[in-house]
């Protein structure tokens, strides 16, 4: 039978609930986990010891762990899907520290994503011309790719990518396109290039 490091122990995973071989244990925050259970509550994706954040056990990556809880200051919202037992108990009337920290962050924001006109919180904000987006709604309205205030072009409250706003806008110098398209779209007027060997009409 198997023994040293691929020998049974009584260590269950605080994920599974099952069995864990020393080859396959990992440790973190006095928790035993096998290492393919070390994974994100909310995405899934798989941790390292240098990459994550837990509330009573329930491990989170660090992006999701900042989006659901710093992002709302609030466990119940942001951890509703999270079991019970990682959830604040309010009714004892003890609320956490951290929690009215995190949310004094965010109090009395009024700004709005122009895209979603969801509230947009600092720590998510893409301020351009005046207006405010969150990061992931900050996108070409024409192909949807992914811009960034260094590199976008912002027309008729629009904004754009500059390969797609020069394809849709900037034919031949002509801003015509801009119109409504339900209006005709005029040719741009073609004016004669100057001769420089012609005589000037007295």
């Amino acid at each position: 039978m198997a023994s040293g490091a691929f020998g049974r122990t009584t260590q269950k995973c605080k994920a599974c609930e099952k069995t864990v071989y020393l080859v396959d244990q990992l440790t973190a925050d006095d928790r035993i986990y096998h290492k393919a259970c070390f994974r994100c509550h909310h995405c899934k994706g798989t941790l390292k010891l240098s990459n994550y954040s837990s509330i009573d056990g329930v491990l989170y990556c660090k992006p999701h762990y900042d989006q659901l809880f710093k992002m709302t200051g609030s466990l119940d919202k942001s951890f509703e899907d999270a079991p019970r037992s990682a959830r604040v108990d309010r009714s004892s009337g003890h609320e956490s520290n951290a929690n009215s920290r995190f949310s004094s962050m965010f109090v009395g924001t009024q700004d709005k994503c122009v895209v979603c006109k969801k509230t947009v919180y600092p720590i998510e904000k893409v301020a351009v011309d005046g207006s405010s987006y969150h990061r992931p709604c900050f996108k070409c309205s024409h192909g949807g790719c992914v811009i960034s205030p260094s590199n976008y072009v912002a027309h008729e409250g629009k904004v754009y990518c500059k390969h797609h706003h020069s394809q849709l806008f900037m034919v031949k110098g002509n801003f015509s396109q801009l119109e409504d398209k339900h209006e005709n779209i005029k040719a741009p007027i073609e004016y004669p290039v100057p001769d420089d060997n012609a005589e000037c009409a007295s």
